[in-house]
């Protein structure tokens, strides 16, 4: 099926090298708009807005997945497990992973601060 849309310049341009991967780009998009279609990728989304709050110490520690991210990450495992993932969910577990590891170096700073303020 051929489509036809219209695009902002500096997003044409970018799609120019990347041409041949414009149909997995969109299904990429599409499987992190069903995720949670409010926000589009809504891990780093929900990680970057706690941040931006400039959290305490504790509350970092406190962070947990909301439920809608969690239901997602539960998804893509038992996935994996089962049937294993396919080139767009790998690369979506692969943005997880990356939230994961920032909200870990969050936690590892926040614990320091923790134990150089008692």
């Amino acid at each position: 099926m051929q489509v036809t849309v219209e695009l902002p310049d500096d997003i044409a341009e970018q799609l120019v090298s990347l041409q041949d991967e414009v149909p997995e780009i969109l299904a990429l998009g599409l499987l992190q708009l069903s995720a949670n279609p409010s926000s589009g990728f809504s891990g780093l989304t929900e990680v970057l807005e706690f941040l931006a709050g400039l959290p305490s110490p504790q509350e970092t520690l406190d962070l947990r997945l909301s439920e809608a991210v969690q239901s997602q990450v539960e998804s893509l495992l038992e996935k994996n497990r089962s049937n294993g993932l396919e080139p767009l969910e790998k690369r979506l577990w692969q943005q997880y992973e990356f939230v994961e590891h920032l909200v870990r170096m969050a936690k590892a700073r926040a614990l320091l601060k923790l134990k150089q303020a008692a």
